[in-house]
């Protein structure tokens, strides 16, 4: 293993939020973007195609945080066995991963997100194709979904769920929505959380 510094995730816990919230905000602008304009020339529903980007960041976040924690683990067992302080392990395990996300393996996630979104009831996509041609964006939720999870509370996405209530704290509407429905017809993007609280609101598709 290589040597850590004790207590640099605590002491970079603020600027590193502070960057992934901006990262956050930047996919949402860009890369999600660029995904949407591939997709549009194999899919002409956009709404579909909408449902396969949001799918595709809640998929990333969920396989990022798995593999952290599996990551967390393997870090722990080995730091363990010579760990003697002043630092607490627990301190210990997170600045060395910190100081090393660069071991995360972030390609066996997006190598698990497209085989989730590929059974996924939700969306389709023609036989011809695969869901590989979003893995720039898939690549680059993973890899901040799982910073996210070094920080100390963690960054995390709301849970949403088609025909779920409207809400004005977590969501704004798309311009397509029909402004006066009360119920999300379908999300376009997550909203941001820490500790249950909105950090950055999401989008979604109100319709009657």
């Amino acid at each position: 293993l290589r040597s850590c510094s004790p207590g640099r995730a605590r002491r970079t816990n603020a600027s590193r939020r502070a960057c992934l919230i901006a990262r956050f905000g930047d996919i949402y602008a860009e890369e999600r973007l660029d995904a949407e304009t591939l997709l549009r020339t194999y899919i002409s529903d956009m709404e579909m195609v909408q449902r396969i980007i949001y799918i595709a960041a809640v998929e990333s976040f969920h396989a990022a945080k798995m593999a952290y924690r599996q990551f967390k683990v393997r870090v722990r067992e080995t730091l363990s066995l010579g760990h003697s302080g002043p630092e607490s392990l627990e301190d210990t395990v997170l600045d060395y991963i910190v100081r090393h996300e660069d071991l995360y393996d972030v390609q066996a996630s997006v190598n698990e997100v497209i085989r989730s979104m590929n059974i996924n009831p939700k969306i389709s996509f023609p036989p011809e194709i695969d869901f590989i041609v979003i893995s720039t964006l898939i690549r680059e939720l993973c890899r901040m979904a799982f910073s996210m999870q070094t920080l100390s509370p963690p960054l995390d996405i709301a849970f949403g769920i088609d025909g779920e209530l409207f809400s004005e704290t977590k969501y704004h509407r798309s311009f397509d929505s029909d402004f006066t429905a009360a119920l999300v017809a379908y999300h376009v993007w997550p909203a941001l959380m820490e500790n249950d609280i909105v950090v950055v609101k999401g989008e979604a598709v109100t319709k009657r």
